[in-house]
């Protein structure tokens, strides 16, 4: 016979009841360790939600946390199920899934620039809590009304989420060099193009030399948005979905 009760990782993630419980009820639970959790990352970013802080924070021993949450790496799973926020809600389109999708992939990004620490996560496998699957389901609602086929569809929620994904991780860490150095957006992409145009061999690469010999980088100016990583997400998520609309058109013809 097989078993097919859920293992005690998805009892947490979903908070499954786990039968009677005896005597009084507990004060700590899956949900104050998260919660807690979440707040000392959104405070002192990831490395501020380390188990020993966490029962600090809350006045109990590391030890007694793991009777709610099986190990470190459990615990991360939680907070991102927990942290992502609700997935936008919208009527599944019926005939123009661009728009749909294109709002799924922009409010996955607003989630990911609140919570840098998000990004940081390691991924331990597909989507398997409510918040995360409520974001897939969100995400398989925006490609209903095409042709493609469950396999596809899940395939474009990956590619897009991942982009979303590599596209905030490439912005902080460009954030972060900023910051080093102490130079805007456009003093550092002057500064670089001009190195670079002294640098670059024409004969070795001469597409690249070509590139740091127009004026792209003297004339960058700075981004039309408050997020100077704004417009690079969306000039590349346009490149994706422009992809995805070919996907849809061979799955249609």
């Amino acid at each position: 016979m097989v078993d097919d009760t859920p293992p005690n990782e998805l009892v947490r993630l979903w908070r499954l009841p786990i039968g009677p419980r005896l005597g009084r009820p507990a004060g700590l639970d899956v949900d104050l360790v998260v919660r807690t959790a979440v707040q000392l990352a959104d405070r002192d970013g990831l490395s501020g939600a380390t188990l020993p802080k966490i029962a600090e924070t809350l006045g109990v021993t590391p030890m007694s946390l793991y009777r709610h949450i099986g190990s470190k790496e459990e615990l991360l799973v939680l907070m991102n199920d927990a942290a992502i926020g609700p997935a936008p809600t919208f009527p599944a389109p019926v005939n123009d899934w661009c728009p749909a999708l294109r709002e799924w992939a922009v409010s996955l990004w607003s989630a990911h620039r609140q919570r840098p620490w998000l990004t940081q996560l390691p991924i331990a496998g597909p989507p398997s809590g409510p918040g995360a699957i409520g974001w897939m389901d969100a995400g398989l609602r925006a490609l209903r009304g095409t042709g493609l086929d469950a396999g596809a569809k899940v395939g474009v929620v990956t590619v897009v989420s991942g982009y979303v994904r590599q596209a905030d991780l490439l912005a902080q860490q460009l954030e972060q060099g900023r910051r080093t150095t102490g130079l805007d957006e456009t003093e550092t992409n002057r500064d670089y193009g001009r190195h670079m145009s002294r640098l670059v061999d024409p004969v070795r690469f001469p597409d690249a030399a070509e590139l740091f010999n127009s004026d792209l980088f003297e004339s960058a100016s700075p981004p039309a948005t408050a997020d100077p990583a704004q417009d690079d997400f969306e000039f590349g998520l346009e490149v994706i979905l422009d992809g995805v609309a070919a996907t849809v058109a061979r799955a249609e013809a």
